[in-house]
């Protein structure tokens, strides 16, 4: 509710028009009945939420493990059949119908749930135990093989969503709806920035080699919902503009800019007095964060301090602006910046079709890069304070989708089970956690739901995810929702 000063009230009437001003008067009316009404019941203030890169007071709860986030999101549905989950089962039952007693009354997509037959299709290369425990990873990711004992392989998450926009939202926010913040949002709300000249949070987008155009990643999924705007992430696209609008317009100097942003500042200021509203504020701190940004960001993406070994370990994509590779070694880059949250999506998972030829394809898009950035972070000592996420929407089906042996065939969505993995800070490398059954179809030993990453992901850095929530609409909601879930503990460090 708009907070109204006598001094001021004289000053907001002539900004005002009448329908403007009895509208603005009846609703603080409404609002304070309804405070009445529920025998007053306290909200925050409007100033109480914190506009600073300093996040809460009250964070992190306990000492954390990992002080910043790269998340490495595969938009379409990876593979877990083909890539982590091992099941001899598959080549004995190859062209053969999947049991009905493994496959059950599973809600099916409407693309495979007209279909006659579901023969199984088994994976589409042989793979091996990798690392000191045997984790076994596909011949599909050479370069992932060679750092397991990195990664805490989880082959048990599970997720209630079987089309993309949902589950990709789901994983991204907690929540199938629109509108609630992302796990970057709620990450830099929570602990701040470690550097005041670049965002909490930053993501990157790129495009695969397997489904091309793969699905849409749309900007709401580094949003920061109902949560002040200041945490949303800040999208880092390739080429000569990193950042939209950043560069000052032609014949304006450093010095005038920055007489321009105070002036700007004061004007929103006095708004932000008069009306109390948050987002006023928050304008300013944007406005603020773009004059240092002009000279953070051209140093960041100048990779051409970087020597030519660590560029080789990227692979050869690492030169195209864009590319899965150059935003693998930029995530790197931002890290040492301290930038607390770093997301990177990369499209193209989506394997409906022409499985035998997209998936391989997508494979060594993300296979050497992903791996050079492990070991790159390593190499830095930034890995053991640094929580990597290897993650998807959900997985493929064992079963084809099609013709079995046609060229044409694919898999299709799969949400009781699949694969992500974990690194770095807080997490013990070289162990896989969960089991399916021997079509890698159903969970038989410890579920994982995606919330359970959350909470995993927030116990990394300080949180109880348990206490970290925000007031809205009545509802103190959390990322991980009001369901249960739980840190998998035995994965830790």
């Amino acid at each position: 509710m708009s907070s109204i000063t006598h001094s001021s009230l004289g000053q907001q009437l002539n900004s005002l028009s009448r329908r403007r001003y009895l509208t603005g008067t009846a609703g603080s009316l409404g609002a304070l009945a309804l405070n009445l009404l529920l025998k007053g019941e306290q909200l925050p203030a409007a100033d109480a939420t914190p506009h600073s890169s300093e996040g809460l007071p009250t964070l992190p709860h306990f000492p954390s493990r990992a002080k910043r986030v790269i998340c490495l999101f595969q938009s379409g549905g990876a593979s877990h059949v083909d890539l982590f989950d091992n099941k001899p089962t598959l080549h004995e039952f190859a062209g053969k119908e999947i049991p009905p007693s493994i496959k059950g009354d599973q809600r099916l997509t409407g693309m495979t749930s007209g279909q006659a037959a579901y023969p199984v299709t088994p994976p589409l290369k042989p793979g091996k135990p990798c690392g000191a425990s045997g984790t076994w990873i596909s011949d599909l990711l050479p370069y992932t093989q060679t750092v397991a004992n990195h990664l805490a392989v989880i082959k048990s998450v599970h997720t209630e969503a079987i089309n993309h926009d949902p589950a990709v939202t789901f994983m991204n926010t907690g929540n199938q709806l629109p509108g609630y913040p992302s796990m970057g949002a709620w990450v830099g709300y929570g602990l701040g920035s470690e550097n005041a000249n670049l965002p909490a949070f930053i993501a990157m987008t790129s495009q695969g080699s397997g489904k091309n155009p793969g699905q849409p990643i749309f900007s709401r999924l580094w949003g920061s919902g109902f949560l002040p705007s200041s945490h949303q992430g800040v999208g880092l696209r390739p080429g000569a503009n990193p950042v939209l609008y950043l560069a000052d317009p032609p014949g304006t100097s450093r010095t005038q800019r920055r007489d321009m942003l105070d002036d700007l500042a004061r004007l929103n200021q006095e708004r932000a007095d008069d009306w109390g509203d948050p987002e006023t504020l928050t304008r300013i701190q944007a406005y603020e964060m773009a004059f240092r940004m002009q000279m953070s960001v051209p140093e960041l993406t100048d990779t051409t301090q970087e020597t030519e070994a660590t560029l080789a370990s990227y692979g050869p994509d690492v030169r195209r602006p864009g590319s899965y590779a150059a935003n693998c070694l930029l995530a790197r880059r931002l890290t040492e910046r301290g930038v607390r949250f770093v997301q990177l999506y990369h499209r193209g998972w989506d394997q409906h079709i022409a499985l035998a030829r997209q998936l391989p394809n997508q494979c060594r898009d993300i296979d050497q890069p992903t791996a050079a950035l492990l070991a790159d972070l390593q190499q830095r000592g930034l890995l053991q304070e640094t929580l990597v996420l290897f993650v998807t929407e959900f997985g493929r089906t064992s079963f084809t989708q099609g013709k079995f042996g046609d060229p044409g065939a694919g898999r299709d969505h799969h949400g009781r089970c699949f694969t992500c993995w974990m690194a770095g800070g807080g997490i013990q490398g070289g162990l896989e956690y969960g089991s399916t059954d021997d079509f890698a179809y159903n969970i038989t030993e410890n579920p994982v739901h995606l919330r359970d990453l959350h909470a995993t992901l927030m116990h990394c850095l300080g949180i109880d995810h348990t206490r970290f929530s925000y007031r809205f609409r009545g509802l103190h909601v959390r990322l991980t929702g009001v369901e249960e879930a739980r840190v998998i503990r035995p994965i830790l460090a």
